[in-house]
């Protein structure tokens, strides 16, 4: 393997998160940025371009040592191109030539994903996934997003949206109405928001004593870590939620299992910090919707790399450019 670097940049909606990486994957720098939407993130790239030469005059390096970017981003990606448009989340609604700026102005080849699949990607090569060739993730935050990767490639789809896993329906018709204009997807019922959601709606139907419900009928802030807690302190109610949630999940997880097989069916996202409370329950669930084969041939996992995980994932599309 070569001996030259890597860069991963991970692309959010508050942060930029950067990293020089081995040709094997290994974190050797990081840093981060605050993410400038202002003046429909016209400053975003200028300032990914400022901050990366910035740093290889610091470790005083230069672009021979390295192979290439790569990069992950919220929006719609046309990877040929190198062109992200409706990432809403930075202010680009217009098409943002990423590619072609970042390469005039570090003078390195550059490839793009989007953010999700990267942290799939990531969690895949260094993380939970042992650098299966076969690793499904699914991320829990504010959403719920994925990445698949089958043949040790990511799966993309026709056009770009395969890994929607927040967007398969667990409640057909008579769900929480999502985002996209469905009505059931995952996202709705296992996202820190739609967990909150599911324990404002247990409550209103609740007449037992509960933290919880105290909580809510008290008007504090509700949050899934709240839930999640709670629920390890015993409170009924919360567990009550806590069970539907992992219901979903692992519905979903068996579902997509019992279609792809893959190794290592990986679970990350801040939700999924309530560690084996939730993976325990996510298992059981997993266990009783599999098919035979894919029952004991699919292990659902943790993740491994938190916040590591993009810019790792990111930095891996660059090795297409190694020698």
């Amino acid at each position: 393997m070569t001996n030259k670097k890597l860069i991963g940049v991970d692309l959010g909606g508050t942060t930029i998160k950067f990293a020089i990486l081995t040709a094997e994957g290994e974190i050797q720098e990081k840093w981060s940025i605050r993410t400038n939407v202002l003046d429909e993130g016209s400053h975003i790239v200028p300032d990914i371009i400022e901050s990366i030469n910035h740093h290889l005059d610091l470790y005083k390096m230069n672009k021979d040592q390295f192979i290439g970017i790569g990069m992950g981003t919220p929006g719609t990606v046309n990877r040929e191109l190198g062109t992200v448009i409706g990432a809403y989340n930075l202010n680009w609604k217009t098409t943002q030539n990423v590619k072609e700026q970042i390469e005039a102005g570090t003078g390195l080849p550059f490839a793009i994903d989007n953010d999700a699949n990267c942290a799939g990607l990531g969690e895949a090569w260094k993380g939970a996934g042992n650098d299966g060739d076969d690793v499904v993730f699914m991320t829990l935050g504010t959403g719920v997003g994925g990445g698949v990767v089958a043949n040790g490639e990511l799966v993309h789809g026709i056009n770009g949206a395969a890994g929607e896993i927040g967007h398969m329906i667990v409640e057909p018709d008579h769900g929480y109405l999502c985002t996209c204009g469905n009505k059931g997807c995952l996202e709705q019922y296992a996202s820190a928001t739609g967990i909150v959601h599911l324990a404002q709606d247990a409550t209103e139907e609740y007449e037992g004593d509960s933290p919880l419900k105290a909580a809510v009928d008290n008007g504090e802030e509700v949050t899934a870590k709240m839930v999640f807690d709670l629920a390890k302190e015993g409170d009924y109610l919360a567990n009550t939620v806590v069970d539907k949630v992992c219901f979903y999940l692992g519905f979903a997880a068996a579902n997509l299992s019992n279609t792809l097989n893959p190794e290592s069916f990986v679970i990350g996202g801040g939700v999924s910090a309530a560690g084996d409370f939730l993976l325990d329950r996510v298992k059981t669930n997993f266990q009783k919707y599999a098919f035979p084969t894919v029952r004991t041939s699919t292990e659902v996992k943790l993740a491994q790399l938190g916040n590591d995980a993009g810019v790792i994932g990111a930095a891996s599309l660059a090795t297409k450019f190694a020698d």
